[in-house]
């Protein structure tokens, strides 16, 4: 049963809270440029999409989330990191510029453990982000979002593996470093991802 079998296009918007953007836990330089883009796409492109979904990091507050807050010394920045987007705490909330009104469906992930992927989350009703998207008839998926080189990348890289055709809107994505950011987008497009546009990177 793979979402692929259905005809809808879908907007999947990835992490665009608090802690990622500026003055954040873990901020990403651009993420409050790409919260604004991402409303104003929206506002730009009323009916284009059967639904839009968007992930939230939504982790424990009291525990180090199976390795995935460093806890008890400095985060590496590849496996662990500082404690951010804890779950009802302002940082884990949607950035203020992004407008929510279209977002039909949150999926939260996490929530005690490693999660990067969108697609690892759950929605408020227990489905998988995966299960939604076939039940939504969805097979065309838009991502957008932060980070590029991070959530926005597994994300992408887990729709392809879904059988999705996906496209990265990649202005209206933030990456964390130039470096990894390009490995990224070369990485989404040799799933078969297609490349909109330029991210925003610290310069």
């Amino acid at each position: 049963m793979s979402p692929a079998q259905g005809s809808g296009r879908g907007l999947l918007v990835v992490d665009v809270q608090n802690d990622f953007t500026e003055g954040g836990a873990l901020a990403v330089s651009g993420g409050t440029a790409v919260a604004r883009a991402i409303s104003e796409h929206l506002d730009r492109t009323t009916g284009h999409y059967e639904l839009v979904v968007a992930s939230r990091d939504w982790h424990d507050g009291d525990n180090d989330n199976g390795g995935h807050f460093a806890f008890d010394g400095e985060p590496d920045y590849v496996d662990t990191w500082p404690v951010h987007c804890v779950a009802g705490t302002e940082g884990a909330q949607f950035h203020p510029e992004l407008s929510t009104l279209a977002i039909r469906v949150e999926v939260r992930k996490g929530q005690g453990r490693p999660s990067y992927s969108a697609f690892e989350g759950t929605t408020d009703d227990g489905r998988s982000l995966a299960e939604l998207l076939h039940d939504e008839q969805i097979s065309s998926l838009d991502i957008v979002g932060i980070a590029t080189d991070h959530c926005v990348r597994a994300s992408a890289l887990d729709a392809r593996a879904e059988g999705l055709r996906v496209t990265v809107l990649a202005q209206m994505t933030a990456g964390v470093a130039p470096e990894s950011t390009a490995a990224a987008l070369r990485e989404m497009s040799a799933a078969g991802c297609a490349i909109e546009g330029e991210p925003l990177t610290e310069s």
